[in-house]
């Protein structure tokens, strides 16, 4: 079984380093890593060094490349990579799949399996999230801590076959999973945390804590939430009717200092970020549903101003 994990990064790289460690039990696996800069090149002199919570293990994989071009046929692919890298690895990868390989896009946003579709006309797309605290810690080095780090997916609504070979994969390689029958619920949910947080912070400079206090921008992150809720209703996601509420107390349970992925992103000089995935998809998607979204646009405006593209 060919497997690829694209983009090794804290995700990738937590979830590719079990594969890779899979792979070194079973002949019959081979797993491959698409990963670039000092990064590849120290993955390829020593591996993969994984200090994970269960322990620290070094993960090599069967190849790592830059090139998706040097991949196999694909059973099996990882999509581990940021928001405004999708369509370039979608357009490199449709050469890759057939209609046997099962892809699993494990990026934050609500139109990913939708952008994804778009370009790959085989395969089978299961519609995916995922919940860990991992990160690149330097070159050749992830870091995952906490209790999560768990892979949520479900059926294809594309297909009338509920293709399941990716959970005996996940098993195996001892990754925590669960498979759900309205993955796209579990989807919404996520981004409503993700997406409002991210944006209050990354404009305000302000860290979860420091939002949660704070009377005008607790009400901003509320303000994006009613959005989405409505967008989530118009797209038929029947979301809790305690969604909001459930989500502010889950925030209230994270450390005070806590920055958001897409805060840090924002407030590094010239390194690109996912303001597409947080703020422009709310705002396509107003427009397409007919939902006003006037607290996203004013906050995608200002981090606009705040650092230009």
């Amino acid at each position: 079984m060919n497997i690829a994990v694209i983009g090794i990064g804290g995700v990738g790289g937590y979830f590719g380093g079990k594969l890779a460690l899979l792979a070194e039990r079973d002949s019959a696996v081979k797993v491959y890593f698409v990963a670039r800069g000092e990064h590849l090149k120290a993955i390829r002199a020593s591996g993969l060094d994984l200090d994970a919570e269960e322990g620290r293990m070094t993960c090599r994989p069967t190849l790592a490349t830059e090139a998706i071009a040097d991949l196999p046929r694909l059973d099996l692919c990882f999509l581990c990579v940021k928001g405004y890298d999708l369509q370039n690895v979608l357009e490199q990868l449709k050469d890759k799949i057939d209609d046997d390989t099962v892809i699993l896009p494990l990026l934050n946003g609500v139109d990913i399996y939708e952008r994804a579709k778009k370009v790959l006309h085989k395969g089978y797309l299961h519609p995916s999230c995922v919940y860990i605290s991992a990160s690149l810690e330097g070159s050749g080095k992830v870091r995952q801590r906490g209790p999560l780090s768990t892979i949520l997916f479900g059926a294809d609504p594309a297909c009338h076959t509920q293709e399941r070979k990716a959970l005996g994969i996940l098993e195996k390689a001892g990754i925590k999973h669960a498979w759900k029958d309205d993955p796209f619920l579990e989807i919404w949910n996520k981004y409503l945390f993700i997406a409002p947080f991210g944006l209050v912070t990354a404009d305000s400079g302000k860290t979860i804590g420091e939002v949660i206090q704070s009377a005008e921008h607790l009400t901003a992150v509320k303000r994006i939430m009613e959005e989405i809720l409505s967008l989530a209703r118009m797209r038929g996601v029947a979301l809790a009717p305690t969604a909001m509420e459930d989500t502010i107390e889950r925030a209230k349970k994270f450390p005070f200092e806590t920055k958001t992925s897409f805060q840090r992103d924002v407030d590094s000089p010239g390194k690109p970020d996912e303001r597409d995935l947080f703020g422009g998809s709310i705002i396509r998607l107003g427009k397409d549903l007919g939902v006003p979204t006037p607290a996203t646009q004013d906050l995608f405006a200002s981090i606009a101003r705040k650092k230009p593209l």
